[in-house]
C-alpha cells in the first residue's frame, strides 16, 4: 500500500501558455496557446500520487518527515533546445529534460531557492517540457495533450529519482513504470504502441531526444 507523503510542493513555470507569443515562436498550426490543459492543483495531485507510488525510491535526507519539492517548466522548442545544448550538449529540441538537484551541471530555474527550501523540503530537481513537441507527439500517437504531458512528466520524475535507460531493456522497464504511474491518476496510454516503436527504432546510445523522435 502506498505511503503517505507529508507534503509535495510543485512550482509550475508557464513559459508557453501564459507568456505572450512573439514571431519567433514556432507554433503548431491551429494550436490554442491560450488555455493550459492542466491546472497547478492537478499537477500537484499527480506528483503526490506518483511519489506515494514511488515511495521506496525517495531520498529521505536527514529527517523523518517526507516533504518534497520540484519545479515543472512548460516551454517551447526554442528554449528547450537551448537547455539541451547547454546542459546535454545536444543542439536540438527534445520533448523533456530532467535536472536532478544533485547534478553538478544544473540550470537551477529561478523559482528554486536552495537555502529557503532546505529547512522544510527536500528538493528533487527541475523538469522542463516542450509543449510544442508534446503536441506533435500526442497527435502522432493518437492521444490527448494532457496524456502526453503526464507521460513526459512521469518519465522525468523517474529520472529525478535515479532511474535511467542505458539500454533497451532498462528503457522498456522505465516506460512500463510510467504506464503504472499514469494509471494511478486515472490516465491511460497505449504502451504497446510505444514499445513497438522503440523496438523498431531504438539506437545503441538512447536518450530522451531519441524518445522525442519516435
Amino acid at each position: 500500500m502506498p505511503h503517505s507523503i507529508l507534503e509535495v510542493e510543485v512550482t509550475i513555470q508557464d513559459h508557453f501558455f501564459i507568456e505572450a507569443a512573439d514571431a519567433s515562436h514556432r507554433l503548431v498550426p491551429c494550436f490554442d496557446r491560450s488555455t493550459a490543459p492542466i491546472s497547478t492543483d492537478l499537477w500537484k495531485h499527480w506528483f503526490n500520487r506518483w511519489l506515494n507510488e514511488l515511495y521506496s525510491y525517495l531520498p529521505t535526507g536527514d529527517r523523518d518527515e517526507h516533504c518534497y519539492e520540484l519545479t515543472v517548466r512548460l516551454t517551447d522548442d526554442d528554449e528547450i533546445q537551448a537547455f539541451n545544448s547547454q546542459y546535454r550538449h545536444k543542439n536540438q529540441p527534445t520533448d523533456v529534460l530532467a535536472f536532478a538537484a544533485l547534478e553538478v551541471d544544473y540550470p537551477q530555474l529561478e523559482a528554486f531557492d536552495l537555502e529557503a527550501s532546505a529547512d522544510d523540503f527536500l528538493y528533487l530537481g527541475d523538469i522542463v517540457i516542450s509543449v510544442e513537441t508534446a503536441q506533435r507527439q500526442a497527435a502522432q500517437l493518437g492521444h490527448s495533450l494532457q496524456q502526453e504531458l503526464a507521460w513526459l512528466a512521469a518519465h522525468a520524475l523517474l529520472h529525478l529519482l535515479g532511474w535511467d535507460h542505458p539500454d533497451q531493456d532498462c528503457l522498456l522497464r522505465m516506460l512500463k513504470q510510467q504506464e503504472t504511474l499514469l494509471q494511478t491518476v486515472g490516465l491511460s496510454i497505449d504502451y504497446h504502441q510505444i514499445e513497438n516503436l522503440i523496438r523498431q527504432d531504438y539506437l545503441d546510445t538512447p536518450s530522451d531526444t531519441d524518445l522525442c523522435n519516435l
